[in-house]
Formats: structure tokens, sequence, C-alpha cells
């Protein structure tokens, strides 16, 4: 088969051949390195695999700063190019070593960190709690909204009476209850 290409005698255009120098297998899935541009199989795919000259070809890099520990890009900067962008971000006014203290839950003797998955704020006092403390009884709530407060009560009114009239049915209990007929021994479900 005359060419550099790949394929058998019957299609000479399908697939090519991997070029690692120790491989050279005929792949019909080939795959192109976005750093080097050569073709290669499955198993030599990875820059690591076929020692790619060009593997950090758009990556990025970031280094956090000590004091407040925001990530600032660093991509294409030497290591003193890289201390010199920290030097000048902290002279800037960006540097607060308040952002550096991540917020605790507020309740006494819990020491969850709040992140942005784990914190519940409280309807009625408008301060963020861990899961644990997120309802009323479980943290001093101090209820901030007292126009609220009576049509949650009113509310709470109804779902209580609601509650009471389906205690009374004997909805969703499976309880039975005895029929009218003349045969006290006949219960119906």
């Amino acid at each position: 088969m005359a060419g550099g290409g790949g394929g058998t005698e019957a299609f000479p255009d399908l697939g090519e051949h991997c070029q690692n120098p120790d491989c050279k297998l005929l792949d019909f899935l080939p795959f192109t390195c976005d750093g080097c541009k050569l073709v290669f199989c499955l198993e030599h795919r990875s820059y690591k695999s076929h020692d790619c000259p060009n593997s950090d070809h758009g990556s990025r890099t970031v280094s956090i700063c000590e004091t407040c520990s925001i990530a600032i890009e660093t991509t294409g900067f030497d290591q003193e190019g890289i201390k010199s962008l920290l030097e000048k971000h902290e002279r800037s006014g960006d540097c607060d070593p308040s952002k550096k203290k991540k917020p605790i839950c507020p309740v006494k003797r819990c020491k969850e960190v709040l992140t942005f998955a784990n914190n519940i704020t409280c309807k009625d006092c408008g301060v963020k709690f861990c899961l644990k403390h997120r309802f009323p009884t479980d943290h001093v709530c101090n209820k901030k909204t007292v126009a609220n407060s009576g049509t949650r009560s009113r509310w709470n009114e109804k779902f209580m009476e609601t509650l009471s009239l389906r205690s009374e049915k004997g909805c969703g209990r499976g309880t039975t209850s005895v029929s009218s007929s003349s045969s006290p021994s006949i219960r119906s479900f």
C-alpha cells in the first residue's frame, strides 16, 4: 500500500496509524492531540502516554493569596511574575483579611462552617444557620417580622384545624369503624 495514510486494501481511506514511534497501530477511530496535533490510538492519546511537548496547551494556573484566600490567575507567569502579582494584589484594596474567615453557625457552641450548600436563612429572623439549627425551635429565634406573624398564626390555626378534622375521620391511619348494621362483628375498611 502506497502513502502514509491508513486503511486497508478494500478501504484505503479508513482509519490512521498511531504516530507513536513504538506503536504504529492502525486505528479506525483515531484521536488527534490538541497539543501537538498528531494522531494517536486509544492507548497513546493522553499527553503523558505520548510525552506531548505542548501538554500545558490551554491550561490555566492560579495562586491563592495567603492573606485573603482569593484565587489569582497566574497563567503564563514564572515564579518572579507570580510573586509580583501577589504583592500587587496585597497592595491593592482588594486584599481583605476578613474574607479569609469562613462564616460559622451563630448558635452557641456550634462550630459548623456555613457553605453555599449547608445553610438555611430563617424566615422569621433572617439569620443564616446550619442545617442542624434551621428550625426556629433549634435556635433562639428573634422574630423580626410582626406583620407576618398574624398571617402565619392564622395559617397555622387553619392547618391545625384541618389536621384535627383528619384525625377525627381516621384519614390515612388505617383505622376501622363499626358499621351501622345490626351485626356488631362486621367492620368496614
